[in-house]
């Protein structure tokens, strides 16, 4: 647990600067150049999601279960799934309603997976991990919300629709393969 801890803390704490220390961010940037925060950041991101991985499947070897599995839920976290992927879409399609509507979907699309992922498991290294996310994305996007709205291109049918295609797709590709390949977990329990 130590390793996952030590991931997170890295990790989670990295993508939060901007939230909670801008001007220690902004002092790192001047210190040492634009691209010189973007190496340190893409490092310290890089170590602790190797770390975060790492220490999660360490974790898994020997699970601490907190509470007993409750039936269904893996299936109500696949239907909130359809939602992160759709609102992760949303983040990178360009011209869509719902990035124009929601400004920062990527943020809401970690809330939504961290979340449906703490109600269809039960572990302590379940609860590090994804409560450790929903936290950061709550907190990040709290922030977000405060600073100036982004300015973007007018939303179109077609960039919504694309939006939503893209994201239904990339949860089909995680729901039926990618997951049970990469993790040896299927979440539909095929």
């Amino acid at each position: 647990m130590t390793w996952l801890a030590l991931g997170l803390a890295l990790f989670l704490g990295i993508h939060m600067t901007r939230a909670v220390a801008p001007r220690w961010r902004q002092a790192q940037i001047a210190r040492l150049g634009e691209q010189g925060w973007k190496g340190l950041y893409t490092v310290v991101s890089l170590v602790g999601f190797g770390l975060i991985l790492w220490g999660f499947s360490r974790a898994r070897l020997t699970p601490v279960a907190l509470w007993p599995r409750i039936p269904g839920m893996n299936h109500a976290a696949a239907a909130l799934m359809v939602v992160a992927m759709i609102l992760m879409a949303a983040a990178y399609v360009p011209r869509n309603h719902i990035k124009a509507r929601l400004q920062h979907p990527m943020t809401l699309s970690v809330k939504v997976w961290a979340f449906a992922h703490l109600i269809a498991n039960n572990t302590l290294a379940d609860v590090m991990l994804f409560g450790s996310f929903l936290v950061w994305s709550i907190l990040v996007f709290r922030a977000a919300r405060r600073r100036p709205a982004p300015v973007l291109p007018p939303p179109t049918a077609a960039g919504t629709a694309a939006t939503v295609v893209a994201g239904l797709a990339l949860w089909a590709f995680f729901a039926f393969w990618a997951h049970a390949a990469w993790l040896g977990i299927a979440p539909l329990g095929r």
